[in-house]
């Protein structure tokens, strides 16, 4: 990964649930929220469309009825993407550290079944492994 992509990584990551702010909430759709208020700022389009994408967000737009609205966001399939995926899918909303399937059943706990969240992470659990899986091995392959 070059250092352009490694400085967009760490930014998208800090950034990438800037959405749930109360003063953002425009759609109640944080990655589409936080999005549209980077892209307010001029903050970079690549960096815009990282946040609008992670963690499998077309699956909840799908369930939200804001597929269109997302979809102004191209989404990129690249190893920033899925490392993004990963930092999210390993990290507990108090900065916990867990493995992937402790993560997505936290994540299912907190939401109740038939909740958009609930049935977008059971669609997009496939879809949030692989990412995870393909970064790990490329770590595997990092020296340390």
């Amino acid at each position: 990964m070059s250092e352009g992509d490694r400085d967009l990584l760490i930014a998208a990551a800090w950034l990438h649930d800037i959405g749930y702010a109360p003063e953002l909430r425009d759609t109640g759709f944080h990655p589409l929220d936080g999005a549209r208020y980077l892209e307010t700022l001029g903050a970079p389009a690549r960096l815009v469309r990282l946040v609008a994408h992670h963690s499998g967000a077309v699956y909840e737009a799908e369930q939200r009825g804001l597929s269109t609205e997302l979809a102004v966001y191209e989404r990129e399939d690249s190893p920033v993407l899925d490392a993004l995926i990963y930092a999210d899918m390993t990290t507990g909303p108090a900065g916990q550290s867990f493995d992937f399937d402790r993560r997505i059943d936290e994540i299912l706990v907190r939401y109740e079944p038939g909740s958009e969240v609930h049935t977008a992470i059971s669609k997009a659990r496939p879809y949030l492994g692989a990412a995870v899986e393909r970064t790990r091995v490329r770590l595997a392959d990092q020296p340390m």
